[in-house]
């Protein structure tokens, strides 16, 4: 009688989604470059350009001023965009990212937080503008976020994007700078893309 050998399946090998995962979350970045892991691919950026920072201080500021709900802001905050297997583990790091004050959303969060009670991420294009227009795009609205904001440098527009269903926004408002571009709620306000110009 001979034995017959029964092959067993390997069990606890790591996915190469995994590998990327972990070299991802291992990488030490320069200093004031951003890593981001975005649909399998990491993406390194170098700091902002000072019009990109400027864009990004007007947002912030006429969100404090005209904001419905006082809100809490973060720039640089990581978020973990997973959404039930449809995209890898996103890892992105908006350039602001807004929050309802009350919730305190940011005090004792890890490194790269899920964005559960976010309630709008914003993005000033710049060296790679596809990024902001289409991958991220399509991780926000995957991820559940309610709205995301594109300042488009290149194009000399903003564009706020609303209702997501699946990997997408069911949902585009745009006006080019200068003129007013209505945010829904919880903000509640025209945004004025005059200082923009």
């Amino acid at each position: 009688m001979s034995a017959v050998a029964h092959e067993q399946p390997i069990t606890g090998s790591p996915s190469q989604e995994d590998i990327l995962l972990e070299s991802f979350l291992s990488l030490h970045s320069p200093e004031g470059f951003r890593a981001e892991l975005i649909e399998g691919e990491i993406i390194v950026a170098p700091p902002p350009d000072g019009d990109h920072e400027d864009y990004v201080g007007l947002l912030i500021d006429q969100v404090g001023r005209c904001s419905k709900v006082h809100m809490q802001v973060s720039g640089g905050k990581g978020l973990r965009l997973v959404s039930g297997g449809v995209c890898p583990k996103n890892h992105v790091i908006p350039d602001v990212t807004f929050a309802p004050m009350e919730l305190r959303l940011f005090r004792g969060a890890p490194s790269w937080m899920d964005p559960d009670g976010v309630s709008m991420v914003a993005e000033v294009t710049s060296g790679k503008p596809d990024q902001d227009r289409i991958a991220k795009r399509h991780c926000y609205a995957r991820a559940g976020i309610p709205l995301y904001l594109l300042i488009d440098r290149e194009k000399s527009q903003v564009s706020v994007f609303s209702k997501p269903h699946r990997d997408e926004y069911t949902e585009v408002h745009l006006a080019p700078f200068g003129e007013l571009l209505a945010l829904p709620d919880p903000f509640g306000f025209d945004l004025d893309t005059k200082p923009f110009l």
